[in-house]
């Protein structure tokens, strides 16, 4: 390349010539080395990317090289119990038909820990197990409460063939609730007006930033009433005579109790932990966790996509009954 550069243009220097071949030379260079670190750190960019795919993969968490003979499937209610939360119903479910569809599964254990949360997910649950239960008649399911068992945890576990405790764990508060703010006075101090248009006259109830009205107060209690029957219901439902509220209608007012009381108002049928129940009970030391583990951006998306409706839920001061 340099011999093109022998007869320089007329009234050309040859060596400014030279000088700029070179720094044209340097350039071309230059730029092949950041294409080639560029190809190399995204090539490094999507290998960490399948690495952390293949470890967080759902199928790995089910332990299928584990599930060789006889077995326990122990599966997790941890925290609570919501639509975008690792305790929802989906997983939960998923789990439960699982550990029920194993040949190896001699029994199934429902290890909760979770104050609660949603009614319908929990009644999803519920009806889950329910269903479970009476398709697979050979295989029994036992609910073993750890620290907390409380409101729509309790409502799972009621669906049990059994539940458990420990003396110590906290169970019960068998009843819902719904909260919010009131920021009128606030407002009034602040000089901030509050513009609200609706079509529907009721539309913008227990607005936060309105004065409530009689009515609508009147008609949310009696929404939560009707939600707290159906708890109560439910829970007569799946534990049956052993449930010992004729003598003790306090087991409906929300209260909690230790596990030892709760043995004595027929809460739950006996005290033990999950490894107790799987070597004692059922028969089948060798405890299998088929509990569905969900990947971090499974856990992202659920966020991202309720995050806008649990935001506008705040801002109408409006939130779903809990059963907490």
């Amino acid at each position: 390349m340099a011999d093109e550069w022998k007869a320089p243009p007329e009234g050309g220097d040859e060596k400014s010539w030279k000088l700029l071949e070179k720094t044209l030379l340097a350039t071309v260079e230059e730029r092949r080395r950041a294409r080639r670190w560029g190809i190399f750190f995204k090539l490094l960019g999507f290998t960490y990317l399948l690495v952390l795919l293949a470890m967080f993969s759902p199928a790995l968490s089910l332990k299928e090289a584990a599930r060789t003979g006889d077995h326990t499937a122990l599966v997790e209610v941890r925290g609570m119990i919501a639509d975008d939360e690792s305790a929802s119903a989906d997983n939960i479910v998923g789990s439960l038909r699982a550990a029920f569809k194993d040949k190896h599964t001699k029994g199934v254990v429902l290890r909760i820990n979770s104050p609660g949360g949603s009614p319908v997910q929990s009644g999803y649950i519920y009806d889950e197990i329910r269903r479970l239960r009476a398709a697979h008649p050979d295989t029994r399911l036992y609910a073993v409460i750890t620290d907390l068992g409380a409101s729509g945890a309790y409502y799972i576990a009621s669906a049990a063939d059994a539940i458990y405790a420990d003396k110590a764990s906290l169970v019960g508060s068998i009843g819902v609730t719904a909260a919010s703010f009131g920021f009128v006075e606030a407002m009034e101090r602040l000089g901030v007006e509050r513009r609200v248009y609706t079509a529907g006259e009721h539309k913008a109830f227990l607005d936060p930033f309105q004065p409530q009205k009689e009515g609508e107060v009147r008609f949310w209690r009696e929404v939560l009433e009707v939600t707290h029957r159906q708890f109560i219901d439910s829970v007569k439902q799946g534990r049956g005579e052993r449930l010992r509220d004729k003598d003790h209608p306090e087991l409906f007012s929300g209260l909690v109790w230790s596990g030892e009381q709760a043995l004595q108002l027929g809460l739950v049928d006996a005290l033990g932990s999950a490894s107790h129940v799987a070597r004692e009970v059922v028969g089948a030391e060798n405890l299998i966790d088929f509990t569905v583990r969900e990947t971090p951006f499974d856990r992202f998306a659920k966020k991202l996509g309720s995050g806008v409706a649990e935001r506008l839920g705040i801002w109408m001061g409006l939130q779903a009954p809990v059963l907490r």
